[in-house]
Parts: structure tokens; C-alpha cells; sequence
């Protein structure tokens, strides 16, 4: 039976040598001084009693040793948490609720009050190192990570990854790699990385940078251009909005980007306008990527590509229609896909697992079509989200939480488009009688409960709701009016 997850990270390590993989802090890391890093933080964490099945989370940064903890957490056969930056008191507690173990690396960690203990990330690195390749113990029905999104109560769900998956991934195999994957992969010699390696985009494409031979550096926080300069970047993940700053960036006060080959663009739909400014102002190096937390990389549009298309989907995708069944190229439909790596469903939410998870397939709640040649155009949402910062919300719980101001009788929030952010949200409410609703108190309101990527920066107060013919909330006739 061949090695399960992360096997093939190791082997790249113990491949690479001396070779540097990592730089950090102005330091360079080679292959062999992460390995005994990971084996350092393997060792630690099975002192601590950390086996197959138990959780951990992970609230760590981008530093090499970030990178040897969470590799180590997988050896050992844990179930890895991310925690993001950004959430609520609630929402972390929600994170950290069966977790045994935390590894913290922020000064911030003892503060969590999670159910285990917490172990800080320089202990686990001061660990003996026996020089033994790491036993990886990690089972293939087992959870290797959940990696959390908002759900439709406000809190965040987790979709559950398996080590069988995490194995099948093609992203440390270049034999399985798809073409537009190969492509990026050649660019990828020094990938700028930033925020945490707990991050899925992050993690990936930095297991696909040691892949194809490259190396992570890491720069916090990650202004641009000012950091894909000063650190010599050929290549690093961007948001919409941050795409935008860097083009208008450029026309005002161009900086050298003559090293930079990939910005690989991810989280929200890149709007056929800007990938042509960006192109004509940055060269041809946006590489736009569509997935989900819930089955990774689903399609990826090359330099090459047509604006506003997401290139040839390498894995199985289908269009359907209202019947449930494929529709011809060029008609608009559901999208249906399959990956290797997806998830096997949400953590201890079966009801919901059995509404997006069905029969191998995976619903997106995306709305597009394929073309004649097999290119995927996205044309809509059959959900209500907004994507702010790459991060996708419902729109349902600010809803709700917003209709329980004194002042508001009714609420709705739409996705609009905002250049500091990508989406914003707008909330169209019906005042109560003889009240008058303000933005500051209902975005005070929400931030506390939801975190500040939900509050709306923008209220329009409106006397009723248009209704769609079924008698519904026409909230796409509220977004086109607003």
C-alpha cells in the first residue's frame, strides 16, 4: 500500500537536500533542515499524546517552523484545524470546540481558551531529532483537515478532507498535474506566501511550489508591489481587490516587476475589464483560478485564455438543468463537479452533507456553462453569498441578525462589488414604525456577532421588497437598483 499523505512531502525534503526551499526572515532553509524540523514537531506532538483521529488546530503564520508543525500534525495522523485571522470570539470558540491540542506560534495562543491544551510551536521545535525518517501513522478514512468556510448559521462549517484524499491530490504528483497547472508550476521559483500556511490556497500552492522545485518565501504583511520586489517574487496568490490596487498601483508609480511571471487570482470572479487592464499593465501573468472549499481547484484560465473564461475544467464537471440531468454547451446551468481531493462531506452536519454531497458529485451552487470547446463560463449564483476578501459568507444569518434591531422590520443583504474588498455586503431594510435605522448601529450590530467582513457598508431604507413572480424576495432586482 503506498505512504499516505504527507509521505510525498517528506520525500520532497528529503530530495531537495541542501537545497533552499524556505526563506524567511532573510534566512535561507534547505530541504534537509525542514525535514528535521518536521521530525522535530513529530516527535513532540507524539510526547504530547497526539495520535491518529485527534484534532488539532493550528493558529500559526507562514514561518518554515508554521510549515514543519502543520506537515508533522498530518504525519502524526491528527486532524488539522486551521484558524483564520478575523474571526469572532464565537466563531473561534465554535473552531476550537473538540480540538485536544493547539499549536500557537502568536502571543495571543494561551488567550483561546480552547478544551486541550495549548502547545507553543518553539517547544515542539526544541524536540530531540532522532534522524529517523518520520513514521507517517496517518489512516485513509481518517479526517486529515477540516477547513472551515461561514455557514448558514453564521458559524463556520468545516468540510471534512480524508487522508485518502488528501493522498489523491494531484498537487505533488507533476504526472497528474493538469496543463494549466503545469504551466504555473514553471513559474513558480520564488512563491511569495504571507497571512498562514493553514490557509488552503496558501498550503497548496506552497506544496506544489517544493513540487516543482521552487521556493517559499514569505513576507507579513504582504504589501504589494513593495514585497514581490523587495523579496524577488516570480509568483504569489491575490485577491480582486488587491489585483486592482496593484494595476492602479502600476500606472501611477510603476515599481520593477520585470521577475514577476504568476499572480494566481482565487475567491471571487475576476471581471473580463480588469483581467484585460491587468494584462496590459502587468503582462501576461494572472493565472485565474474557480474551486471551493469543499473540492479544491475545480478550473484554472491561463494567461492565454479568454477574459472572463475559466479554461477547460480537468476534472469531471457537469451543467445541469432544473430536471437534474447534463445540458447541451452553451446553455446555462448548476454546476456538478468531482475532484480528486475533494471533501468527503461537513463535519457533524449530515443533513447539510446530504444537500451538497451526492453520488461522487459535489453541487456547487454556482451557476455557468461550458462552451463548444469545453471552456467554463460562471454566469451567476443559485446562492445567496458574498465573497469579501476571497471569503465566502451567507447572507442568510445577516439577515437575520440584522431584522432583530428594534428598528428594522425587514432585511435583506446583496453582494455588491466594492475595490477595497472585491464584495461588500448591502443591506436594503424596511424600517419599523416610527424608527429610522443607521448604518454605524447595524454594522456594530453584525460585526460583533458575525466579524466585520459581514457588516454592511451600505443601507438604502425601502418602503417593501420587490417579489420575484413566485412571490419571493427579488433581491437581484434590490442589487441592480442599488
Amino acid at each position: 500500500m503506498a505512504e499516505q499523505f504527507p509521505g510525498d512531502v517528506l520525500d520532497l525534503l528529503e530530495a531537495a537536500g541542501d537545497r533552499p526551499v524556505f526563506e524567511h526572515a532573510e534566512q535561507a532553509v534547505s530541504g534537509a533542515e525542514l525535514l528535521a524540523a518536521v521530525r522535530r514537531a513529530a516527535n513532540g506532538l507524539r510526547q504530547h499524546g497526539v495520535g491518529p483521529g485527534d484534532g488539532v488546530a493550528m493558529l500559526l503564520g507562514v514561518s518554515p517552523g508554521a510549515f514543519a508543525a502543520i506537515v508533522a500534525a498530518h504525519v502524526v495522523g491528527a486532524r488539522v484545524v486551521g484558524v483564520r485571522p478575523g474571526l469572532t470570539g464565537r466563531q473561534r470558540e465554535h473552531l476550537l470546540a473538540d480540538v485536544a491540542h493547539t499549536v500557537a506560534d502568536r502571543g495571543d495562543g494561551p488567550d483561546l481558551r480552547p478544551s486541550g491544551s495549548v502547545l507553543a510551536l518553539d517547544d515542539l521545535l526544541s524536540a530531540a531529532d532522532d534522524g529517523v525518517r518520520p513514521r507517517v501513522s496517518a489512516r485513509p478514512e481518517d479526517v486529515a483537515r477540516l477547513i472551515h468556510t461561514s455557514g448558514s448559521t453564521g458559524l463556520p462549517k468545516a468540510c471534512a478532507q480524508t487522508y485518502a484524499a488528501m493522498t489523491a491530490a494531484w498537487t505533488l504528483r507533476p504526472d497528474a498535474w493538469p496543463p494549466a497547472i503545469r504551466e504555473l508550476a514553471a513559474r513558480l521559483d520564488r512563491f511569495l506566501v504571507f497571512g498562514t500556511l493553514a490557509s488552503q490556497v496558501m498550503l497548496e500552492y506552497g506544496l506544489l511550489t517544493l513540487a516543482a522545485g521552487g521556493v517559499l518565501v514569505t513576507a507579513d504583511p504582504p504589501a504589494f508591489p513593495e514585497a514581490l520586489v523587495r523579496h524577488r517574487a516570480t509568483a504569489s496568490v491575490i485577491t480582486v481587490a488587491r489585483l486592482a490596487k496593484l494595476v492602479a498601483s502600476q500606472r501611477t508609480s510603476p515599481a520593477d516587476l520585470g521577475g514577476l511571471r504568476a499572480l494566481m487570482v482565487s475567491g471571487s470572479p475576476l471581471e473580463p475589464a480588469r483581467a484585460r487592464e491587468a494584462a496590459a499593465v502587468l503582462g501576461p501573468v494572472v493565472f485565474h483560478g474557480y474551486g471551493q472549499t469543499e473540492t479544491g481547484m475545480i478550473s484554472m484560465a491561463t494567461p492565454r485564455d479568454e477574459p472572463g473564461s475559466l479554461g477547460v475544467p480537468p476534472f469531471d464537471l457537469e451543467v445541469r438543468g432544473p430536471s437534474g440531468g447534463p445540458v447541451p454547451p452553451g446553455t446555462d446551468g448548476e454546476l456538478f463537479v468531482r475532484t480528486p481531493a475533494q471533501s468527503s462531506g461537513y463535519w457533524r452536519e449530515p443533513e447539510l452533507t446530504d444537500e451538497v454531497f451526492a453520488d461522487g458529485w459535489v453541487r456547487t451552487r454556482d451557476l455557468g456553462r461550458l462552451d463548444t470547446e469545453g471552456r467554463l463560463w460562471l454566469t451567476g449564483r443559485a446562492r445567496d453569498v458574498v465573497i469579501v476578501n476571497a471569503n465566502l459568507y451567507y447572507t442568510g444569518p445577516v439577515e437575520r441578525l440584522l431584522a432583530t434591531h428594534p428598528s428594522v422590520a425587514e432585511a435583506y443583504a446583496v453582494a455588491v462589488p466594492d475595490d477595497s474588498t472585491g464584495e461588500t455586503v448591502h443591506a436594503f431594510v424596511v424600517p419599523a414604525a416610527d424608527r429610522t435605522p443607521h448604518l454605524g448601529e447595524l454594522r456594530a450590530l453584525v460585526a460583533a456577532d458575525l466579524g466585520e467582513a459581514c457588516a454592511p457598508t451600505r443601507l438604502t431604507l425601502i418602503e417593501e421588497a420587490p417579489l420575484t413572480p413566485a412571490g419571493k424576495p427579488d433581491k437581484r432586482r434590490l442589487a441592480a437598483g442599488g
